[in-house]
This record gives structure tokens, sequence and C-alpha cells, in this order.
């Protein structure tokens, strides 16, 4: 076995200086190449929460849409138009969710579509009855 001196190192034209000065920069960049790529998986999952968040909102606002039918003001032609239209929005953002889940979480799209389809049946049988009953007067 060798040994090599210090004076035999230098004269090899590589020094741990060098050494260091290339890796170095190497950590640091592997460090804020990192740092991106949590920073932007946590973007994606706060955008994905968010997502799922606004479609159950859709669904919990048409649950929501029998009661508002029974609370309703004096009957007008206006309010009826008016309840009528809030309903026509809630189930096109429903059918938003649905296609836009199906392409963003495909996992999630299939159960999302039976709580629409549930929703929609259960409300929608609400809503007739809720339409054919006298609005609910404060006491």
């Amino acid at each position: 076995m060798q040994v090599v001196s210090a004076a035999q190192a230098t004269d090899s034209g590589w020094t741990w200086a060098q050494t260091a000065g290339l890796i170095v920069p190497c950590i640091a960049l592997l460090g804020a190449f990192l740092t991106y790529a949590l920073s932007q998986r946590a973007v994606r999952r706060e955008h994905r929460a968010r997502t799922f968040a606004e479609a159950l909102t859709a669904v919990e606002e048409y649950l929501e849409m029998p009661y508002r039918i029974r609370r309703r003001p004096e009957p007008s032609s206006a309010v009826r138009q008016q309840l009528t239209d809030e309903v026509s929005i809630l189930l096109a953002r429903m059918a938003f969710h649905q296609a836009w889940l199906q392409i963003e979480a495909a996992t999630v799209a299939g159960p999302y579509a039976s709580l629409v389809s549930t929703a929609r049946a259960e409300a929608g049988a609400q809503m007739s009855l809720a339409w054919q009953q006298p609005p609910i007067t404060p006491a």
C-alpha cells in the first residue's frame, strides 16, 4: 500500500477543495428540487381537496332545496322561477363535478355518481311534494 503525501495529492491536479466545490452545489440543487417537488405536491393535494369539497357542497345545496321550496315566500311566478333556476344551476354544477372527477380522480367519480343519483332521487321526490304543499308561514 502506497501512502500519498499532501504534496503528491496537490500535484495530481484535484484537491479536496475542488471536490467540496463540486459536491456543495449538487447538494444545494438536490435540496431545491426536493423543496419544489414537495411544494407542488402540496398544491396538488390542496387543489384536489378543494375540488372534492366543492363537489360535495353542490350535492348538499341540492339536498337543501326541498326545505327552501317549503320556506318560500308568498307564491308567485318570480319566486317559483328563481327557485327553479337555482335547482337547474345545482344540477349543472353536480354534472360538472361528476365529469371533472372522472378526469381528475376516477376512483372517486363512481361513488360521487352514486351520491348524486341518490340525492336526485331523494331530493327530487321531496321537491315535488314541497311544490304541492303551501309555503310554511312563520308562527
